[in-house]
């Protein structure tokens, strides 16, 4: 292209944000939210939404005056339509997130998850649950509805702040289905139960039938209600929590057996010398809790051990101590005879739990007592008394300390897969690899919760922070999007790809993808557009990972 008028030349630095355009299309996300949100404005939902989003992606705040983020973008090209800058106005915002608000953010992102799951094939045999807390700064007096600001367990270790919690439902590689706004103070072990009497809906939207998934969630979802609701129907792995007491027998069962099952490593990365990948191995048995038989698979991990090493350390040497202090009393105290000496010794056993790991070493000491004075000349000093004295010492039951190591690098993950098929399905390295991946879900807390993001919860209407959270989820949706499209082509096509620092890698991530396309210019003039430079081979390498056409820098 020949560009001769520089009167109206204009030159954007796009990144990485054509390819966030070209997942929102694979949603169909502009369309979906123009259909199904009923307004008359001349500046549509669609465009707000998919706004937000790159500006939630670009590291800004989302509500932060979009239209000064947009102010200096090519509209046309990352919106897909030329609208002019002028409309995106703080009030045509807001009105635009009252539309979406009255329509449902939970039926719009509903839609959109289903479009990402039919478009990318997405299978989503575990779904994973969790809530967190967003804490907010300023006074927030509202009980209104969708949601109540109030004070809560904090889990920001906040509890000084007012708070509101996310709750979130994920699938494969950590594409998020479902995610709701509750109130502060809501309980994860009441959200748990009022989940499992909708999931079924959640997932049959998904084309899914009540025992074609598994429900994953942490260890508040252990309760006699949640587990009475999820009965036979909905499958469900958990971790069994260690106040019951069917947790520790299962575990002492587990070591006193010796009967492990070998997994190995089950990192998707290997390990280095520094942080060594960690090592499983399990131990399948049965648990009985509120009546009912559950499978309880005993999983014991290296990394475990070495974690909790040091804590079982600083108990043994505290309980050492507190042994040590009250033998002192015990030994400088005088006896009058064997018996009673020996008898003190059990006093010892008011401190069972510490007793338990130490052997004890006990001896009695005979010292005789004799009248003041010298005999006299020629008399044999002859003692007037005897008393006795006691002598400890401590030393750890290296057997019993061994146990206990072990006892700590154990959990239970509890479940009602107990079928010989859903055994067969889901064997002991499958429930794990299935519970491991929870921890996406709280990756995914971390997107939602990026401080740049999270300072701006200032609005004055509960419902424009549910529909922040809303784009927030729509943003992770597309986030993920991209990093599963990445990573499965690097599985598939048994590769690598350019990380960082040009060091290759098998698990390249969006954030990785998006500082690789800080210098992608785009100058247009008139309707015409071109690349200031041409594409360095390391955009074209993620752009084939993603299966997206270098010409989405260029057209609208």
């Amino acid at each position: 292209m020949q560009v001769n008028d520089f009167s109206n030349l204009t030159i954007t630095d796009v990144q990485f944000l054509p390819i966030v355009k070209e997942y929102a299309r694979r949603i169909n996300l502009v369309d979906t939210i123009n259909h199904m949100v009923d307004t008359e404005m001349d500046l549509q939902p669609g465009p707000i939404v998919l706004g937000m989003v790159m500006d939630t992606l670009s590291g800004r705040s989302p509500l932060y005056r979009l239209g000064n983020f947009l102010e200096e973008k090519d509209i046309e090209l990352l919106l897909g339509e030329a609208v002019s800058v002028d409309q995106f106005t703080d009030h045509n915002i807001g009105r635009g997130l009252d539309k979406i608000f009255e329509t449902g953010t939970q039926k719009i992102f509903g839609q959109l998850s289903q479009n990402a799951v039919n478009g990318f094939q997405i299978k989503p045999t575990g779904a994973h649950y969790d809530t967190t807390s967003v804490s907010v700064y300023g006074d927030y007096d509202m009980t209104d509805e969708p949601f109540e600001i109030t004070y809560g367990h904090s889990k920001d270790k906040r509890p000084d702040l007012k708070q509101f919690l996310v709750e979130m439902l994920c699938v494969e590689r950590n594409i998020p289905l479902f995610g709701a706004t509750r109130d502060g103070n809501a309980s994860d072990k009441t959200l748990n139960n009022e989940l499992l009497s909708t999931i079924s809906k959640h997932m049959a939207n998904h084309g899914l039938k009540e025992n074609a998934f598994v429900y994953v969630a942490d260890s508040a979802f252990v309760t006699e209600d949640n587990l009475e609701k999820a009965g036979t129907t909905t499958k469900f792995i958990s971790r069994l929590p260690a106040t019951y007491n069917e947790c520790s027998r299962a575990i002492q069962d587990a070591i006193k057996t010796d009967e492990w099952i070998d997994i190995g490593t089950v990192a998707e990365t290997e390990g280095t010398q520094k942080r060594p990948a960690a090592h499983y191995k399990a131990f399948e048995t049965t648990v009985t809790l509120y009546e009912t038989n559950y499978r309880a698979t005993v999983i014991h991990s290296s990394a475990h051990d070495k974690r909790r090493h040091k804590r079982i350390d600083r108990l043994l040497k505290k309980n050492k101590k507190e042994l040590e202090q009250l033998a002192q009393k015990l030994i400088t105290e005088p006896y009058y005879c064997e018996a009673d000496a020996l008898a003190a010794v059990e006093r010892l056993s008011q401190l069972p739990k510490k007793t338990d790991i130490f052997q004890i070493s006990t001896s009695v000491e005979t010292v005789a007592k004799y009248r003041r004075g010298r005999p006299k000349k020629g008399e044999k000093r002859v003692p007037e008394r005897y008393e006795y004295r006691l002598k400890l010492s401590f030393e750890e039951d290296k057997a019993k300390v061994d146990t206990l190591r072990e006892e700590a690098g154990c959990f239970i993950l509890l479940s009602n897969l107990v079928s010989p098929s859903e055994k067969a399905e889901w064997d002991v390295e499958g429930l794990l690899r299935l519970y491991k991946s929870q921890s996406g879900i709280e990756q995914n807390f971390g997107f939602l919760k990026n401080p740049v993001i999270i300072n701006s919860v200032f609005l004055k209407k509960n419902s424009r922070i549910e529909v922040l959270g809303m784009i927030l989820l729509i943003s992770l949706l597309i986030w993920r999007l991209i990093e599963r499209s990445m990573r499965l082509y690097v599985e598939e096509n048994q590769t690598t790809i350019t990380g960082w620092v040009r060091r290759r890698t098998k698990r390249p991530t969006s954030f990785m993808m998006s500082t690789k396309f800080h210098t992608v210019l785009v100058i247009k003039s008139g309707d015409h557009r071109q690349l200031a430079k041409p594409l360095k081979p390391v955009h074209l390498e993620y752009l084939k990972a993603l299966d997206v056409k270098p010409d989405v820098f260029l057209t609208p």
